[in-house]
């Protein structure tokens, strides 16, 4: 958040009322025992949450009955005057709406003023993704550096190519064990978004290179430490989400101009390539695990918008 919003939002106010201290921890205590959040996303709840009850709190609410669709609204408006995104505020009112819904079943307030609450349209945003012959560089370099031998160039093989192939979060692959591997069925086992677990396929020469990772180069980085983890850092524990960033900026950043940044837009590029291939749209929400085929449906998009770009640089009469 910039300077000027986190003013609009926290400005200077006195201590907090325990009845604010007391809803925060047992909103958050709800969002992960109840709804299965990841810590990262209770987090970011919890400080839109903060940032709502400072601002409402400098304007004299000192109790939760006092946030009105007035403080809400204002405390939008804020926000928006210090420049936030669209997108950000459309975050920030359904956190709100969130809380102060959780509040009313929780009889903490006797009516839920966030109904009426209106925040912009997220921007539409279409991912960046790769081409097909960027995909095939990128896995020619991959491979050419795991030829050497290297244990960490083989699991950078391994992961970039699992990656791509089933389309799962970055988070969701650094948590993944041996055992959630199906070597013989080629799928692996994944926990997404709310604890929710699914089955997702992977193809050949992802089966490669993570058998190779196996056999090669995950028992030259494993220690005592390791435990179950399928991938591996330079020391041995499981490596983390910001180690699979690093790696997959580097090769982007090889690759020249391709507007992709980190290991999203290979979540990006496999979906929009699988619905390319003629891939049915339902199938691809459950790969990806998407909660609501609209969200699916942002790929359609890119897909129709390639179309049209090879159409006009193809026909005679485009």
């Amino acid at each position: 958040m910039n300077k000027e919003a986190s003013e609009a939002s926290r400005a200077e106010t006195p201590a907090w009322p325990g009845e604010f201290s007391r809803a925060l921890r047992r909103f958050s205590r709800y969002l992960t025992s109840e709804r299965g959040r990841s810590e990262h996303t209770v987090r970011a709840y919890e400080g839109d949450v903060a940032q709502l009850l400072n601002y409402a709190l400098a304007g004299g609410v000192r109790t939760l009955e006092g946030l009105d669709l007035g403080v809400l609204r204002g405390w939008l408006g804020a926000l928006s005057a210090a420049g936030l995104a669209r997108s950000t505020l459309a975050r920030r009112a359904a956190t709100a709406r969130s809380f102060t819904g959780w509040a009313l079943r929780e009889e903490l307030i006797s009516a839920d003023p966030a109904l009426r609450l209106r925040a912009p349209k997220r921007d539409k945003t279409l991912p960046a993704v790769l081409r097909a012959g960027q995909v095939g560089d990128l896995f020619d370099t991959l491979a050419a550096a795991a030829a050497e031998g290297d244990p960490v160039a083989v699991r950078n093989h391994a992961l970039v190519e699992l990656l791509y192939a089933t389309g799962i979060r970055v988070g969701e692959l650094t948590g993944l064990d041996i055992d959630d591997l199906n070597p013989e069925r080629r799928t692996l086992t994944v926990i997404g978004k709310g604890n929710k677990e699914r089955t997702v396929p992977y193809g050949q020469p992802a089966a490669a290179a993570v058998d190779a990772w196996l056999r090669r180069g995950r028992p030259a980085l494993a220690t005592a430490e390791s435990g179950p983890a399928l991938f591996l850092g330079q020391r041995g524990r499981r490596v983390d989400q910001r180690q699979v960033r690093s790696v997959v900026s580097g090769l982007f950043e090889a690759l020249g101009d391709t507007g992709a940044t980190g290991p999203h837009a290979l979540r990006h590029s496999a979906a929009t390539h699988l619905l390319d291939g003629g891939a049915d749209l339902r199938a691809v929400q459950e790969i990806l695990g998407h909660s609501s085929l609209a969200t699916t449906q942002l790929y359609t998009h890119v897909s129709v918008d390639r179309l049209r770009a090879s159409y006009q640089q193809a026909h005679p009469r485009a």
